[in-house]
């Protein structure tokens, strides 16, 4: 990789530097993360938001908070719309979300094969005690999708925890309220949110219930939680023309007022567990449901989509512990029931191949039947005070049945055939489908000394196809013949403590085969394949008493692996389009005195190219947060968030398309919001 020297990049080495003059020692602190099932320090790269952080973040969206993570980069569009990215470049299509798992207290938010992009706003991130991302692929605990990264977001309800009720206000007609009841083993967590949107014709309503109960045996401990989420969104679409963000004009506007997505999520399960400071076994029972219905502005005729999951499932794990080792085996099981309608109620305006090709009507209509099984082992030994090895094997079969409820091919949904060589959606006849997959690990970390810890992690990540790319088909595809799509990773990494500093240094490089895309034919096929090279650092040191410096940085390289042509252009070799070559933050804090915090955040996002031919690009942006908190007393706390502090006029998330151009959701231009906390 070559990095041009920069101004900002020759602050963040000076930066780096000036940390040698911490005047204390400390032992290396340990990041303990439940990748095991059970609260554990783990080897590789994992980071955590804790719950003071998450506090002063205070975050609108989750991307505010996953933001300070070095290697994620999370793409915000519209309303609590994103597209993810975790070692990666920002995935898109219909089933690149299965390239991350994510989760809130150890279960999936969706099944696997059934995942959407948007799934972490089913998530009760806005009062979560804790959120922590694993980067590259997880362990043998983890399955499909954990192939890029995990991101799991903790107890939104927290056991024997503090009562609290907050109150935000901002731009927009922007309101939030959280309440959080907690007893020794009762609690229950309430957020209440509303958006009016600074875009035109645009907003979010959102309602989010957690509860949680512990009931403590001799022998046994039963923890049972539950989330409902509720979801109503007006959407604004892309922003269109060459750097049209700039234009606060145009940013305002809504080509697509009739844009919404609506949707319902409930996830209930029990944690049971033996009791003791090593328990013997867990095992997590788990119901899931959730229904979604969303306009599809940004396909032709704007299509109704909705869809729907019923799951039900069992996570278990098994330890046996001896001297200087510890054994983990188990079995996951899961079971759904998925289903998707697509239909368009208006005739499809445009020119006439669009208004032959995609007729209104129905243009989907399936079921889908999975099941899920994993057995896996995970070993961990101890040779010596210094040495940690770990090693671990899963095994997964992903079967779907697929059951297609109207016509099969390409024609409308009566039958007649379209113009043009036949209609634009194509349905395939009822199958089933298999996936095997194997994925082993493993990991060493060796203790320099108490303030230096060395390691490295070999593992295979991968994710079965999705179903929407298996049915979802279009034109001439009759059946689509997917692979899984399959990573093998390499990574060293080194984390220590000096003096005041501490610090996490980690290189990797990753090989992803059977990328499924679709292709110039509009063929969804799992041909393509992916590199991947990145350094990333972490850093936080206290300069003096009362001054602390944090830094997250993110040096990067994806790029195409296979020949593939796309505009009389070989893209093999170019860097995956929305993949910049570097991104991070800088957090400076202050602690002015013992009742007032406040926080200077600045943001940077590299340059990076919209199109795999690399012929159009964004040239990146800096943004400047500002954030303080203000002890009034022991029981109310206030704080304020002034975001985009300089007012700089940049896009969330920039794209080309080669029938709409350069197109953009534009950020927002600088933000005050306030809020009030009320403990007792």
């Amino acid at each position: 990789m070559k990095f041009k020297i920069t101004k900002s990049r020759l602050l963040f080495l000076f930066l780096i530097a000036s940390s040698s003059d911490s005047v204390r020692s400390s032992n290396l602190e340990e990041i303990n993360v439940t990748a095991l099932r059970v609260s554990s320090a783990t080897s590789g790269s994992s980071s955590a938001l804790d719950e003071e952080q998450l506090r002063l973040i205070n975050a609108s969206h989750i991307q505010q908070a996953l933001e300070r993570i070095p290697g994620v980069s999370f793409s915000q569009n519209n309303g609590q719309e994103y597209l993810p990215a975790i070692r990666s470049p920002i995935l898109t299509g219909p089933g690149a979300c299965g390239s991350f798992l994510i989760a809130e207290d150890g279960i999936p938010l969706r099944p696997a094969g059934f995942c959407n992009v948007n799934e972490l706003f089913e998530a009760h991130s806005e009062q979560a005690s804790r959120i922590e991302v694993l980067r590259g692929p997880g362990n043998a605990l983890y399955g499909s999708n954990a192939m890029h990264g995990v991101i799991n977001v903790i107890s939104p309800a927290t056991l024997n925890d503090s009562n609290r009720l907050a109150l935000d206000v901002g731009p927009y007609d922007r309101q939030r309220l959280r309440l959080h009841m907690s007893q020794e083993n009762i609690a229950a967590a309430v957020t209440l949110g509303h958006d009016g949107g600074y875009r035109d014709d645009s907003g979010v309503d959102q309602q989010k219930l957690s509860f949680k109960h512990r009931a403590i045996g001799q022998q046994l401990s039963i923890t049972t939680g539950m989330t409902a989420v509720n979801l109503n969104q007006e959407t604004a679409g892309y922003i269109l023309g060459k750097d049209s963000f700039k234009d606060s004009s145009i940013a305002r506007t809504n080509s697509n007022p009739e844009a919404y997505r609506d949707a319902k999520s409930i996830r209930l399960w029990s944690r049971l567990e033996t009791v003791g400071e090593k328990p013997e076994w867990v095992i997590t029972p788990y119901l899931r449901t959730s229904r979604m219905e969303f306009l599809q502005h940004f396909l032709p005729g704007t299509p109704l989509e909705k869809n729907g999951q019923t799951s039900i499932g069992v996570q278990s794990a098994f330890y046996r512990s001896g001297e200087n080792s510890r054994l983990i085996t188990g079995l996951d099981i899961e079971v759904t029931k998925g289903w998707l309608q697509q239909s368009q109620s208006n005739p499809t305006q445009g020119s006439a191949f669009l208004q032959a090709t995609i007729p209104a009507g129905t243009q989907y209509d399936y079921e889908v039947n999975s099941i899920q099984a994993a057995p896996f082992v995970h070993w961990q030994w101890m040779p010596s005070s210094a040495l940690t090895v770990s090693a671990g094997l899963r095994y997964e079969l992903m079967e779907y049945d697929y059951d297609n409820l109207m016509l099969d091919g390409r024609t409308a949904d009566d039958g007649t055939p379209c113009g043009f060589g036949g209609c634009r959606y194509s349905r395939p006849s009822d199958s089933t489908d298999s996936f095997n997959n194997l994925s082993p690990s493993f990991s060493a970390e060796y203790k320099l000394s108490d303030n230096l810890r060395l390691s490295t992690v070999l593992a295979r990540g991968y994710r079965a196809p999705q179903t929407v790319e298996l049915y979802r088909l279009q034109r001439d595809q009759e059946i689509a013949d997917l692979n899984s799509e399959q990573l093998d990773s390499i990574e060293v990494s080194i984390k220590g403590n000096y003096l005041r500093t501490s610090y996490e240094l980690a290189a990797y490089a990753m090989h992803k085969d059977n990328v499924i895309y679709r292709d110039s034919d509009f063929f969804t096929v799992s041909d393509g394949k992916t590199e991947h090279f990145g350094i990333e650092f972490s850093l936080r040191h206290q300069l003096t008493d009362d001054l602390n410096l944090s830094v997250s940085a993110t040096g990067a390289k994806h790029q195409y692996a296979n020949h593939q042509i796309l505009s009389g252009l070989d893209i093999y070799g170019n860097d995956v389009d929305s993949a910049p070559r570097y991104f991070g933050s800088i957090q400076l804090g202050w602690q002015l005195n013992e009742k007032i915090y406040t926080e200077a955040d600045w943001q940077s996002m590299g340059h990076y190219y919209t199109d795999p031919e690399n012929l159009h690009e964004y040239d990146g942006h800096n943004v400047v947060n500002f954030r303080s908190r203000w002890g009034l007393s022991e029981k109310i706390t206030v704080n304020a968030s002034l975001l985009n502090l300089f007012d700089s006029r940049y896009a969330k998330r920039a794209d080309y398309t080669s029938f709409g151009g350069d197109r953009y959701f534009p950020g927002e231009p600088r933000s005050l919001f306030l809020g009030v906390n009320v403990t007792w």
